[in-house]
């Protein structure tokens, strides 16, 4: 094994920090044990990481220092604003640099997202890790690093003065998806991610309810007390809302008689892959990130293990629906086919295709449901292909989106990272800017905030939640205009 390296200083001009006053350098971190994490904020796998690295950073307070490095993967994420709101949206609070040109990735020679790289309180590097660590190995590596130092003398243990910024302290707060439900009046179902609840909405945006405590937490139960953790999908029936439960990585059913939460797949704990039906309640899911109901099949996207997954609500078992588990945008037969993070879910009016947005290859796919089940690609073409490109299906190109709804005739979808409304015309099989030339009809108008979560109410209107602006935008097609409309003013 090489001898250790002295780190490179992570204090580099033009680099912009987050959750403390001023930069960092190594040099004033000497006698503690420091973490550097690369991560990106797209990543499904660097979101796994941050509740593993607070157990460390919790168990060694004053020993240990860990430092996000964010190293964007899209364009978007250059963006120090946006970098700002995602350490929020993930309640990030150890320091953060921004190193948009992935000076720091390269001096550290990191080749993957995420990649923890390990520094001794004497200032050298001491190991890497790619992927996701296991969280009782990193604590015991943290353990044997903090008092081998402490043997040696070299342990200086220290607090540290952080700043992290407050939460907003709005009706909602990084609002994901939003979905009809079914019934004689309409109402409206909204996962309010970063409030760790549901609400329930009239048809003019007014909040009807809410489920969940407000607090994460994975708890069954009465629906003020019952605990959710940053849901992002979730779909309705007449009788129940059922929630992609994304960091408890669970599904939960909400009873709209008595607001009663209850647990139907997931056991709050990260998953490997999906196979073959299985126990719902003792199979480990991975991230689910948004459902779809198809008669007594509750399709869900596991975005953690890169596969379309199936909740038989009869015989209360799940199952992959498709994808093998590799990352990757590969079509053909349903289990062979690979996806990547796929996002939000949306079935035809048939019921014979389910369409999906898979946000790391920026593509927008479909699996046929009958026999024999296949997925292709509509838009999209790779882990590194993106951009904001319209035109013919194959010419086209989105950025990381995130939510998609069926309408007539076609798909629209909120492309995230470009901050738009785009259409798929299925017939055509042209890609369009859906919101171009439309006016806002806000006092004050402001710019797309990563979009989540979209739904067409029929013809008339369609329904985009503003996830960074936290509010739901209505769009009216015939008067080609726009507003907020909800939380209602």
């Amino acid at each position: 094994m090489p001898a250790p390296v002295r780190a490179p200083e992570v204090d580099r001009p033009g680099l912009q920090w987050f959750n403390v006053e001023s930069p960092l350098s190594l040099r004033d971190l000497k006698g503690r044990v420091v973490i550097l994490d690369f991560w990106t904020f797209c990543c499904i796998n660097c979101m796994h990481v941050i509740p593993i690295l607070r157990l460390v950073e919790e168990a060694y307070p004053e020993e240990l220092v860990v430092i996000g490095v964010h190293s964007p993967k899209f364009n978007a994420e250059k963006d120090p604003e946006k970098v700002r709101q995602a350490i929020a949206r993930y309640h990030i609070t150890h320091p953060v640099v921004h190193d948009p040109e992935h000076s720091l990735w390269q001096a550290y020679a990191v080749h993957a997202w995420p990649t923890l790289v390990f520094i001794a309180p004497n200032g050298k590097v001491v190991g890497h890790a790619s992927g996701e660590p296991d969280a009782l190995q990193l604590i015991r590596m943290v353990d044997e690093l903090v008092r081998t130092a402490g043997e040696d003398g070299a342990l200086v243990p220290a607090g540290l003065a952080l700043t992290p910024a407050g939460e907003d302290s709005g009706p909602f707060r990084f609002p994901a998806k939003i979905k009809p439900v079914p019934g004689r009046v309409k109402r409206w179902a909204l996962a309010d991610s970063g409030h760790h609840q549901i609400v329930l909405l009239d048809d003019v945006g007014r909040e009807l309810a809410r489920f969940g405590s407000g607090q994460a937490d994975f708890a069954d139960g009465p629906g003020e007390v019952a605990g959710f953790n940053s849901p992002q999908g979730l779909v309705a029936s007449g009788q129940a809302i059922y929630v992609a439960d994304t960091n408890n990585h669970a599904i939960r059913r909400i009873d709209l008689a008595s607001g009663a939460v209850a647990t139907l797949a997931g056991r709050a704990e990260r998953g490997s892959g999906l196979s073959k039906p299985a126990p719902a309640l003792e199979t480990a899911l991975a991230s689910p990130w948004d459902l779809e109901l198809n008669r007594h099949e509750l399709y869900f996207a596991n975005a953690g293990s890169h596969q379309l997954g199936v909740l038989d609500l009869e015989t209360e078992t799940v199952a992959v629906l498709a994808g093998d588990g590799r990352k990757a945008i590969t079509d053909g037969p349903a289990l062979e086919a690979q996806l990547a993070q796929p996002s939000g879910l949306a079935l035809d009016g048939g019921r014979t295709t389910l369409y999906f947005v898979d946000s790391e290859t920026s593509s927008v796919r479909a699996l046929s449901l009958d026999a024999p089940r296949q997925v292709t690609t509509l838009v999209g073409s790779g882990l590194f292909d993106f951009g904001h490109v319209n035109g013919p299906f194959q010419q086209a190109r989105l950025q990381h989106p995130l939510g998609l709804s069926s309408t007539d005739g076609g798909l629209l979808v909120a492309d995230s990272y470009n901050g738009v409304l785009r259409r798929l015309d299925l017939e055509d099989r042209q890609v369009s800017d859906f919101d171009q030339g439309f006016e806002c009809r806000d006092p004050i108008c402001l710019p797309m905030g990563e979009p989540a979560g979209v739904w067409a109410d029929g013809a008339e209107r369609v329904f985009l939640v503003d996830t960074n602006n936290h509010r739901i935008l209505q769009y009216r097609p015939a008067e080609k205009a726009y507003e907020t409309w909800a939380p209602c003013p």
